[in-house]
């Protein structure tokens, strides 16, 4: 695809990813090397001030650790925005994995300098593909995936800005780009129980019953939900930029399952 052509060109001093790999424990394992493995991503000095400022309220080890990514693996960060968790990503995977970082056409008035910012970081991260095209297109990646990732992004894909895009067709397309056993992980604010469609609009939110529902429909089984970055005390009616609330709404990680076979 024409548009898969904004990657990091190899450059010839370096050896694939600027950080090292990784040792990580055995999948399924809870063991100290996989917690050194995210804490070390979270702790390198190369990430910018815009991330780890955001540090606190986003609790990447944690969040990292519940996905479990680990050393080698293929994984999308669709909807990647300023690229937070893309560095993260570049890291953990090493240079034996790869990181898509999908920044669909859709959202350019407003992404166009951050990927353009993270082509820039692709080049001295040559495990990182930056690919900028509409959202549909721009899941048919060159290699099966082990884990696709979408971060307070879900919601926008129902909303006028995507079209919106058919959920379905877009929860099928994630299937067919995963490999079996692959996870889905959908973090996203929370909206009340039985919210109104437009919430995804007006308060920039969606119920997690609908992305479950939706998600479950393309074929994935639910594998298991983190609450590390739940938050009872949002009322769930303000606007998630709001500052009363903002960095700290009630968030869920959704993580789903590819079956083996």
């Amino acid at each position: 695809m024409r548009n898969l052509i904004l990657a990091g060109a190899a450059v010839a001093a370096l050896s694939g990813c600027a950080a090292a790999p990784v040792t990580t424990a055995p999948t399924g394992s809870a063991g100290p090397a996989i917690d050194k493995a995210y804490t070390m991503a979270v702790a390198d000095p190369s990430r910018p001030s815009t991330d780890t400022s955001r540090d606190a309220d986003r609790k990447p080890a944690e969040t990292l650790a519940f996905a479990h990514l680990k050393a080698g693996d293929k994984v999308a960060d669709f909807v990647a925005g300023g690229g937070y968790f893309t560095r993260l990503f570049s890291n953990v995977v090493g240079p034996k994995g790869h990181v898509y970082t999908i920044e669909p056409s859709e959202t350019s008035r407003f992404t166009a300098k951050a990927a353009a910012d993270l082509q820039t970081y692709a080049t001295t991260h040559t495990n990182v593909t930056v690919i900028v095209a509409p959202a549909m297109d721009s899941l048919k990646l060159p290699e099966p995936l082990d884990v696709f990732w979408t971060s307070q992004n879900y919601h926008d894909l129902k909303n006028k800005s995507f079209g919106p895009l058919d959920m379905a067709a877009f929860n099928k397309a994630v299937y067919a780009a995963l490999k079996p056993g692959g996870t889905y992980i959908v973090l996203d604010h929370a909206a009340s129980p039985g919210a109104p469609a437009d919430v995804t609009e007006t308060l920039h939110r969606i119920d997690p019953a609908v992305v479950k529902r939706e998600v479950e429909a393309a074929g994935f089984r639910f594998d298991s939900e983190s609450k590390i970055l739940a938050n009872p005390a949002d009322p769930h009616t303000a606007r998630v930029f709001d500052p009363s609330i903002r960095g700290k709404t009630d968030q869920f990680i959704y993580k789903f399952r590819k079956p083996k076979g």
